[in-house]
């Protein structure tokens, strides 16, 4: 019998999880063991525990101590004493691993703050710090590694409801010498600022103050607080929704709340609403969610989703970030900053349904229209009665949610305007994951501002790609600019270059862009860009900090899509022993040495036609490393046939003259030739090392102090850092056609398409349809600007049936370089001649504008 014991033992489920649950607290102990054995603990108290006792004060306190105080008078306070009191005095030192985020969160409020300080430039003002469940003070302390707690704010009161916890943090303050914190031993629900602060000014008890009707929700509140923050407590409050409600009447109608906890949450709950901020790594699975609401619930502390759920819901979000606690076993918590749900109307520019209005007419190009003027305004608009405005993907759903009661979406509480509100949910945006395609842009902007001559007058849309381009359009401080991208990361990109220009240093800057290597990144972005980015881009920049710290990586210009080519040069130029011969081309001070070199030891391994056949003409690596979509492949495949025959026709240099078999018949010498045609005459005309940073950081990785984009320039830096470098900049996350179907008529001046307009089939109604929109966004005299893989692209006549006029400006024949990259066999400018409307027969269209009056 007794040999049929373990048999059993080990069937048993109950007994199954009892060894679990002993395993694992015996691995959390092990970690804690390990985690502290080389150091002593902080005297915190009158007691000076080794880092051993420590752990072993708070094992018994967590795990082996009965909790006692549920049926007593004081209820929550007696509980809680029976969990800390036993290890108030090493509650700091056994926390350090357990509770990460916390100098995070303190990090990004501080940043705010600081933001907050600059933009009002008041002098000696008086601000308020509110830590809720504070404990020992260690967040107050701790903050002063980013602010000067003692000068910065005028009153922090630390909110607690432990007696143990609370004597640890006076006795901490009385260490420190700071007069401008007091300890408060007080419910959450009950503490009102107005009480204390009255006592300070006139040094007499105003006694109790009653709490802000349930029924009075919306009446005006007192306020006051510029900071409340709550790190590791709110899942510890028992009537959280209570606390919450509570600190909307708390919070001043300008301050910011922060809060870092413990988290379980599915993706399907969040997956109706547009307010959280995003949801980067928020996905918990089922066993997670399970295991650890369990685990923690046998301290009390309670991780269901609905109490970030209530918060979300009470405030506007600014910031959301979702991490795990590797080293005790991924443990999820998350970090969120928010703001008042609705602003105070006091202040007329934050106030909710006017920040939708002027954000909405920024997007789409319409006329502002202000409070005072607006019923007149509207009055004219309905007896005109013309169709109904055009608003932007942000405006509509910025009605539902205030309609709905609901907080705006993230991008309205932002401190910039940058970024136009999207669904991150969308198929169309979840298809490129988490990863950008371009590190840097492949189009020479110093062409572009040949070409367009920007004023302070334009008007500009253009896709965003890595953002460079964009940055350069804005030296020349146009009135706007529409960075429109499908894909959310390459706008992330934009995003955090925006941000650094607006919030670092000429030497930070050039360090992420110029090197693309930071090792303070993560600190930088906490402390410094943060206030200056949405949520969605500061979520992931935090996720992927690696791109700039890590030591074995090669920074930002190997990332992305298009670092598998990149990769396979440098990988071919190690194996095949040219990579001295690299270095030597990017070393050459003349065009002649340069060619040498080029021509007798570079050329024929990478213009190899095995090397073209076997790799580069792979559709795949196409599409993965150089970002050629199959539709553009069929257009320089048509135009070598088209070269090849004898007769060149028109059908004959379009993929609509051919089959696709025909096509793929001839791709490995297309290829081929159409890398001839590119890197040959880049070679001939440009000097690398000196003047040509597109091929410059793809074979080194990084720029120089001699060769850089315009944007890089010390010079450049000056303008772009000015406080107002960016107000005209509206970032969208969509396709060209949804955002043009927004603008209204006649206001874009520049469209800068880039080789978009390859990526449709060819004939498609779909091109047809983009051309229509982008004629009804341009005014008259308005100018198209693109590149193609085709010498004569196949849509040039549809732009031409549709009310522009085309001029090639750009063209690789006979050896030619249409610009330092020469990746496109063609560049064009097509300027609006005509207005063409999709519904309105082409005999009624206005008449022609004189092509003589335009400068192309």
């Amino acid at each position: 019998m007794a040999s049929l014991t373990p048999n059993i033992l080990a069937r048993d489920p109950h007994t199954q999880i009892i060894l679990v649950g002993a395993a694992l607290i015996l691995l959390v102990g092990l970690i804690f063991a390990a985690t502290f054995r080389s150091s002593r603990s902080k005297r915190v108290d009158d007691e000076d525990l080794t880092t051993f006792g420590s752990f072993l004060r708070f094992f018994y306190a967590s795990f082996l101590k009965p909790h006692t105080g549920d049926g007593t008078v004081n209820g929550q306070q007696d509980a809680l004493e029976s969990f800390y009191k036993a290890q108030a005095g090493v509650y700091d030192a056994t926390r350090k691993r357990l509770l990460r985020g916390r100098e995070d969160m303190l990090g990004l409020v501080a940043a705010q703050l600081v933001q907050k300080a600059a933009r009002e430039r008041t002098h000696d003002p008086k601000r308020i710090w509110v830590d809720i469940g504070g404990g020992t003070g260690w967040n107050i302390e701790a903050m002063s590694e980013y602010v000067d707690v003692e000068n910065f704010f005028s009153s922090v009161y630390l909110v607690d409801f432990s007696p143990s916890l609370c004597e640890v943090a006076r006795k901490r303050f009385t260490r420190l010498g700071w007069k401008n914190v007091k300890v408060v031993c007080q419910d959450a629900r009950t503490f009102r600022l107005e009480d204390h602060e009255n006592m300070q000014d006139s040094g007499t008890d105003i006694g109790f103050a009653l709490p802000p009707s349930y029924f009075s929700e919306d009446s005006a509140s007192v306020g006051g607080a510029d900071l409340i923050t709550l790190s590791y407590s709110l899942s510890m409050i028992p009537d959280f929704y209570s606390v919450i409600d509570s600190l909307t009447s708390l919070l001043d109608p300008t301050g910011i709340i922060g809060v870092v906890d413990f988290y379980v949450q599915s993706i399907v709950d969040l997956s109706c609403r547009n307010y959280t901020g995003g949801v980067i790594n928020r996905h918990v699975n089922w066993f997670g969610r399970l295991f650890w609401r369990a685990w923690f619930d046998v301290d009390r502390v309670g991780l269901e989703a609905g109490r970030r759920d209530y918060l979300e819901y009470r405030f506007g979000t600014v910031l959301s970030a979702d991490s795990r606690n590797v080293l005790l076993g991924s443990i999820p918590y998350y970090v969120w900053i928010g703001s008042p749900k609705r602003p105070s109307t006091s202040s007329s520019s934050n106030y909710p349904h006017e920040i939708v209005e002027r954000l909405d007419a920024a997007a789409t190009e319409s006329p502002y229209l202000s409070p005072m003027n607006h019923t007149t305004a509207l009055s004219r608009t309905v007896e005109k009665a013309t169709p109904p405005e055009l608003r932007s993907k942000a405006y509509d759903a910025a009605i539902v949610n205030l309609s709905a009661n609901l907080p705006l979406p993230s991008f309205f509480y932002q401190n910039h305007h940058w970024r136009i509100h999207y669904d991150d949910q969308l198929k169309k945006h979840t298809q490129f994951g988490h990863e950008f395609i371009y590190a840097f842009t492949w189009e020479d902007t110093r062409v572009d501002h040949r070409l367009l001559k920007l004023t302070s007058s334009d008007v500009v849309l253009a896709i965003t790609s890595a953002g460079d381009n964009i940055l350069s359009y804005a030296l020349n401080s146009p009135a706007r600019i529409h960075a429109v991208d499908l894909n959310p990361n390459q706008n992330h990109l934009l995003e955090l270059k925006v941000a650094s220009f607006t919030a670092l240093p000429y030497a930070d800057v050039w360090k992420l862009f110029g090197q693309g290597k930071h090792s303070n990144f993560r600190e930088l972005l906490i402390s410094r860009l943060s206030p200056h980015m949405s949520s969605r881009a500061f979520q992931y920049w935090l996720n992927n900090t690696q791109v700039f710290t890590s030591t074995r990586g090669r920074g930002l210009y190997e990332t992305g899509g298009s670092r598998h080519a990149i990769r396979v040069i440098r990988l071919l130029a190690t194996t095949l022993r040219f990579s001295n011969q690299i270095k030597a081309l990017l070393s050459a001070k003349t065009l002649n040495e340069q060619r040498e070199i080029w021509a007798t030891k570079i050329r024929p391994i990478i213009m190899s036609r095995i090397f073209s056949y076997l790799v580069v003409s792979q559709e795949k690596f196409l599409w993965a490393a150089l970002g050629v979509p199959h539709n553009q492949l069929a257009m320089l495949e048509a135009d070598h046939l088209a070269s090849e025959s004898i007769s060149e026709s028109s059908a004959g240099s379009t993929p609509l003259g051919h089959s696709e078999k025909e096509l793929n018949s001839s791709r490995g010498k297309a290829v081929w030739e159409y890398m001839v045609q590119t890197l040959d005459p880049v070679i001939n005309h440009s000097l690398i090392g000196e003047d040509n940073p597109y091929y410059l950081v793809c074979l080194q990785g990084s720029y120089s102090q001699r060769c850089h984009p315009d944007y890089l320039q010390p010079k450049s830096h000056q303008k772009l850092s000015r406080g107002n470098a960016f107000d005209g900049l509206r970032i969208h996350t969509d396709e060209i056609n949804e955002v043009v179907s927004r603008l209204t008529p006649g206001t874009l001046t520049v469209a800068v398409v880039m080789d978009s307009m390859d990526w449709f089939d060819p004939g498609s109604a779909e091109a047809e349809r983009q051309i229509e929109k982008l004629n009804r966004a341009l005014k008259m005299g308005g100018r198209v600007l693109l590149r193609s893989a085709a010498l004569t692209p196949w849509y040039i006549s549809r732009f031409e049936a549709l009310g522009f006029h085309g001029k090639r400006v750009g063209a690789r024949i006979a050896g030619a370089c249409i610009d330092r990259v020469n990746m496109y066999a063609s560049c064009w400018l097509l300027t609006k001649i005509e207005v063409v409307a999709p519904s309105t027969p082409r005999a009624t269209r206005p008449s022609s504008v004189d092509l003589e009056s335009l400068e192309i």
